[in-house]
């Protein structure tokens, strides 16, 4: 299954950046214009750039899109677990931001979910930042549809994510925040809770929206 923003790089024989949907400062005050820079051409080019040497000297990853590279997780080196795995996570971050005051509400459809399945969008919100401040060391924070349809909140460390045959909860991601340091450090230094309070003014809930509608 594609999300919008991913069809492009995600059937590609040799995996390539993505452009930003957006200037560098369009996510400001929230994120600032040098952490986007630092985190889009730098961070996620090493992943890819590592990724595509990774996989060229494996013939059993030849054609694989990126979806189904993931998949394999469990039994692929750790450089293509890595590498993969920080490529999709920062392509599904990038789509879905955007500038503040652009899109702040979830759809009637993904709003229903979210009250049956935490209580309230606060407790959702609640539930979503405590998992981010729980997350010791480098990770993510997801809002995913499990198996049986449920929206749920997880972490996973480093680079893994919830399409990983080794996730401990695997599901559909609706949603994602880095909590890696290099996503908000600049600006923020160790205070990650004022980091993930902030980017809820930069969440693009239309495309969440859509993908629950696709899921």
């Amino acid at each position: 299954m594609l999300w919008p923003g991913q069809g492009a790089w995600a059937a590609a024989p040799v995996f390539t950046l993505p452009a930003l949907p957006y200037a560098v400062d369009a996510l400001e005050p929230a994120i600032d214009a040098t952490t986007m820079t630092i985190h889009h051409d730098r961070h996620h080019q090493a992943y890819v750039d590592n990724l595509n040497a990774a996989v060229a000297g494996d013939p059993s990853l030849a054609g694989l899109s990126l979806e189904q590279v993931l998949s394999r997780a469990s039994t692929t080196p750790e450089a293509v677990r890595n590498n993969a795995g920080g490529h999709w996570n920062h392509s599904f971050f990038w789509a879905s931001l955007t500038r503040p005051g652009q899109e702040d509400e979830p759809s009637p459809a993904l709003r229903e979910a979210l009250v049956r399945d935490f209580g309230s969008m606060e407790q959702f919100r609640s539930a979503f930042r405590a998992a981010g401040l729980a997350r010791f060391g480098s990770g993510w924070v997801w809002l995913i549809t499990d198996s049986e349809g449920k929206l749920q909140v997880i972490s996973t460390p480093n680079q893994d994510n919830p399409l990983m045959d080794l996730a401990p909860v695997g599901g559909t991601p609706l949603l994602a925040n880095d909590v890696w340091e290099h996503a908000y450090y600049l600006k923020y230094q160790n205070r990650r809770a004022d980091y993930l309070d902030a980017w809820w003014s930069v969440v693009d809930w239309s495309v969440v929206s859509d993908r629950y509608a696709a899921r």
